[in-house]
């Protein structure tokens, strides 16, 4: 920012600087926020993927009982 306008050199002033330092801070602040969602939605799909192979090993059990039974009553 090296500009120079009218015979003076452009220089930063402390407000620049803290609202500069502000936007950078929550850019890295969104940044963490959306690694976080990112594993959090990585974790949703792991657990989800559990829940359903646990619900088809009870349907498959109480499947496997039913015909057992209907081959113990058929002679």
């Amino acid at each position: 920012m090296a500009e120079r306008r009218a015979g003076f050199e452009a220089f930063d002033c402390a407000p620049g600087l803290r609202l500069e330092a502000h936007e950078r801070l929550s850019a890295l602040q969104f940044e963490t926020l959306d690694g976080r969602l990112a594993r959090i939605e990585m974790l949703i799909e792991r657990l989800e993927r559990r829940l359903w192979l646990t619900v088809y090993g009870v349907v498959g059990v109480i499947l496997a009982q039913a015909f057992r039974g209907l081959l113990d009553t058929v002679p």
